[in-house]
């Protein structure tokens, strides 16, 4: 696999993740990012043995774009830190079937993850006897453009529940394209959904400087490439 490296010091290393990929390993085996940047860190500064590297935070396996990594411990625990307090910008692009009835605004509920399924649900309150634990999701999101049927939102999520945008575009009435998890009506061929991480905005955690770091849309793919001149 050859990695789109986006930015990369001492403590940070952000990549450009294809969708289709884990973010990490898991029970299937399947080579993850984890795996990739570790082997590039390895190979080009030929360091023996294992490689440190901490998966700050996580995309979903059909998502593309920005992943960060931590180089050390140090930068692991501070950028923790970072996203627990909400200090993170985080930009997605989303390519949804259907135009919102409002071209802007805010979505808030409540997110419970059922783990035997693997998929999320908003509910009206935050607990409930059925389903406990559920936690507050908040998000905006701004139409960027519309080509035919393929409507492009840009969503700024200021929480990170699991499968937060997906969930929260479908209870909108505007599935994600592919997703068929979420209600979108056909996968797409690759079996990928059209959800993008466009970028981080942040502190350093060391160097105390701002960070921006934006990937752009997968290259090969007919539909995000209907939006070339945007993206």
């Amino acid at each position: 696999m050859q990695l789109q490296v986006l930015f990369e010091d001492n403590h940070l290393i952000a990549i450009n993740k294809p969708a289709g990929y884990l973010s990490q390993g898991d029970k299937t085996g399947d080579v993850s990012m984890v795996d990739a940047v570790k082997a590039y860190i390895k190979q080009r500064y030929g360091k023996p043995g294992d490689v440190y590297l901490g998966l700050i935070h996580r995309l979903d396996r059909p998502v593309s774009g920005v992943l960060l990594f931590a180089r050390t411990s140090k930068a692991l625990t501070r950028m923790n830190k970072l996203f627990a307090e909400r200090k993170v910008a985080k930009t997605y692009w989303a390519i949804v079937g259907e135009q919102p009835k409002q071209t802007e605004g805010k979505l808030t509920g409540y997110i419970y993850k059922d783990t035997n399924k693997n998929k999320s649900k908003i509910l009206p309150k935050a607990d409930s006897n059925r389903y406990q634990g559920a936690k507050k999701a908040e998000l905006s999101y701004g139409l960027i453009g519309r080509l035919g049927n393929s409507v492009l939102l840009e969503v700024k999520p200021k929480t990170g529940r699991p499968h937060q945008i997906r969930v929260q575009l479908s209870n909108m009435g505007t599935p994600i394209r592919g997703d068929i998890k979420y209600g979108y009506p056909e996968p797409n061929e690759d079996g990928n959904i059209h959800l993008h991480s466009r970028s981080l905005a942040f502190e350093h955690p060391v160097k105390k400087v701002p960070v921006l770091i934006t990937a752009s849309v997968p290259r090969n793919d007919q539909v995000w490439a209907m939006f070339k001149e945007i993206a």
